[in-house]
C-alpha cells in the first residue's frame, strides 16, 4: 500500500523528515491527532506511537498523559521525535524503553525489542507450575533480559541465568536487572546457547531467531533490529536444531522448556523435541496463532 496523505496535517511525508510544526497555540491534544494522522503512512499503530512519543517528550507515563496532560503545551522536542519515527526507527529505540509483562525494560539499537507475543511463554510457564514456583530459571537468547526478568518478577524467590551471544544485549540486561532490583537474583553470561551450562533448571525459556533468511519484514525491523537476533537459515529452524539436543540435560524432572516459535513452525519444532523424548504441547498468542511449544 502506498503512502497516504490525509488533508490538514502539519507533518508532510516526503523524502526528507517532516518540518517541525509551530508550537504556539497548539495543545497536546491537537498535536497528537495531527501526528497520528500523518504517522498512519509509516505505522500500523499511529495513535499509540504518537502518545508514546509525546509522553516521552513530556517525561511522563502514557497513562499520566492521557489522564491529565492533554491540554498542556506541546514540548519543543516532540517534532524531532516524530521525524525519527518517519524514518521507520522503532518507537522503543526512540524512547529507550519498552513495557513487557509486569516490567519495563531499557532497550536500544543492537537489541531485539520485546514483543507482546513473547508474553505467551510466561503464561505457559504459569499454567504449568499452577501455584508452585520454579526455583531456578534459564533464559537462552535473553536479549535485554526480557523473559528472565519477567519470570523473576512473577516468582520473587526464583533465581536465574540469562545467556546471549551479544555483549550489547547483555549490557542492557544487566542494567535492567539493576534498575528492577533483581541484580542479586539474575546472572547474565556471554555464551553460545547451552554450551557449557550445567542443569537442571525448573524452567528453560528459549527465544531464538526463527525467521527465514528470505522472509520479508517491515522496514522498522529489517533496517533497525539486529539481524543475528532475527534470522536462522532458510527455514528459520537452524537454532532450534542446535538448542533442542541440549534441553534434555537442562530441564529438571518436573520442569519444562518453553520455546517461542514462528506461527508456522509448531509442527517442525515439536518434531525436533519429540525426537529427544519430550512430550509437547503448543500455546497460542493473543492473535490465536501458535506461539510457544512446551516441552516436558
Amino acid at each position: 500500500m502506498g503512502p497516504r496523505h490525509p488533508p490538514a496535517v502539519r507533518f508532510v511525508v516526503s523524502g526528507d523528515p517532516p518540518p517541525a510544526p509551530p508550537a504556539s497555540g497548539r495543545g497536546v491534544r491537537t498535536a497528537l491527532a495531527e501526528a497520528a494522522r500523518s504517522l498512519a503512512s509509516v505505522s500500523d499503530t499511529p495513535r499509540l506511537d504518537a502518545e508514546l512519543l509525546m509522553a516521552h517528550a513530556l517525561g511522563i507515563s502514557r497513562d499520566t498523559l492521557l489522564l491529565s496532560r492533554l491540554d498542556d503545551s506541546v514540548p519543543d522536542s516532540f517534532a524531532a521525535l516524530v521525524a525519527r519515527r518517519f524514518t521507520h526507527e522503532p518507537v522503543a529505540y526512540i524512547t529507550g524503553r519498552r513495557a513487557f509483562w509486569t516490567i519495563e525494560l531499557g532497550v536500544g539499537p543492537g537489541v531485539l525489542i520485546p514483543r507482546p507475543d513473547s508474553e505467551t511463554l510466561i503464561e505457559a510457564a504459569i499454567a504449568h507450575f499452577d501455584g508452585r514456583a520454579p526455583e531456578r530459571i534459564l533464559d537462552l537468547g535473553t536479549g535485554p533480559g526480557t523473559l528472565l526478568l519477567a519470570a523473576l518478577d512473577q516468582w520473587p524467590a526464583a533465581t536465574g541465568l540469562g545467556i546471549d551471544r551479544s555483549e550489547v544485549a547483555l549490557g542492557y540486561a544487566r542494567a535492567n536487572a539493576e534498575r528492577l532490583g533483581m541484580a542479586k537474583r539474575a546472572q547474565f553470561r556471554l555464551g553460545d546457547w547451552a554450551e557449557g551450562i550445567d542443569g537442571p533448571f525448573d524452567l528453560v525459556l528459549v527465544n531464538p531467531p526463527y525467521i527465514g533468511t528470505e522472509e520479508s519484514l517491515p522496514p522498522e525491523v529489517r533496517e533497525h533490529e539486529p539481524a543475528g537476533a532475527l534470522f536462522a537459515g532458510g527455514d528459520g529452524l537452524d537454532d532450534y536444531r542446535r538448542i533442542v539436543p541440549d534441553l534434555r540435560r537442562l530441564v529438571g524432572a518436573t520442569g519444562i522448556a518453553v520455546l517461542e516459535i514462528g506461527w508456522t513452525q509448531a509442527g517442525a519444532v515439536s518434531a525436533l523435541l519429540a525426537a529427544q523424548g519430550f512430550a509437547t504441547a503448543t500455546k497460542n498468542d493473543l492473535g490465536g496463532r501458535p506461539r510457544a511449544v512446551i516441552a516436558s
